[in-house]
């Protein structure tokens, strides 16, 4: 990457940061449905359609059916992003899911919130 580049990239960066206005803190929080298009389009670029569908059941359940199993927390969001990077076995039967070491935490919490959220759920605060 040129210089300018990571010079914008670092100055973005840094605006996205919280800051304090007027006394009062604000975050420059992504929203909710911000997060969720996130893991869409990380699910869309990994492997997830290989073994998963949206609706219908392929090697592992449909991720409307996870939707429809987990309500939207933050603590499942955590779980299901733990078992996207670690896998997982014996959950929806005996196929054991892939595990996905390389991929961010971050990342792996949007995916989650995005399969959550099929069934209409709002994320629990």
């Amino acid at each position: 990457m040129s210089k300018l580049t990571m010079l914008l990239l670092t100055a973005f960066l840094f605006a996205c940061g919280s800051k304090k206005e007027n006394g009062n803190t604000t975050e420059a929080a992504t929203s909710s449905a911000e997060l969720i298009k996130k893991g869409e389009q990380l699910v869309n670029a990994n492997d997830c359609k290989t073994c998963h569908h949206q609706v219908n059941k392929i090697i592992g359940p449909s991720h409307l059916d996870v939707a429809k199993k987990y309500e939207f927390s933050q603590e499942n969001v955590k779980l299901l992003a733990e078992r996207i990077i670690k896998g997982s076995s014996g959950v929806w039967g005996d196929v054991p899911m892939t595990p996905h070491p390389d991929l961010p935490v971050t990342d792996a919490e949007n995916m989650a919130r995005y399969v959550l959220s099929l069934d209409g759920e709002a994320e629990k605060q």
